[in-house]
Formats: structure tokens, sequence, C-alpha cells
């Protein structure tokens, strides 16, 4: 086998890795951002519903996003 011919083969294998780690990390920061989307409009539908007719937050409502501690 020729030395020339074993080096483009392993060239050729390492641009296939780094495709294929390219598509990955494509697939992943799609699926992020789809759920990034969907936490983010969760959010917004559950402020929505906190608030009161007027527009205001209740006191209530733990709109500070602040934890109590049991006493």
């Amino acid at each position: 086998m020729n030395v020339d011919s074993v080096i483009a083969e392993k060239i050729a294998a390492a641009r296939a890795r780094a495709e294929a780690a390219k598509r990955r990390r494509a697939a992943f920061t799609a699926a992020r951002q789809r759920g990034l989307a969907l936490r983010h409009a969760a959010k917004l539908r559950n402020q929505a519903s906190a608030r009161t007719p007027d527009g205001s937050v209740p006191a209530d409502s733990g709109g500070d996003n602040t934890t109590e501690e049991n006493s």
C-alpha cells in the first residue's frame, strides 16, 4: 500500500469525524433553541395568567421570584 493513500484515507476519516461533530453540534443547538423558546413562552403565559384583570400582579402571587422559608 502506498504511503500517500494511507495518509489520504486518514485525512478523509478526520474530515468525516469533523463533519459529524459539526452536525451533532448544530442539532444540539437547534434543539436547545427550541427548548428555550418553549420555556420563554411558558414563562410569559404563567406571568400573564398571574395578573389581575386590571394588569397588576397580585401581592400573593410571588411575582418577585423570592421563596419563603417555613418558620
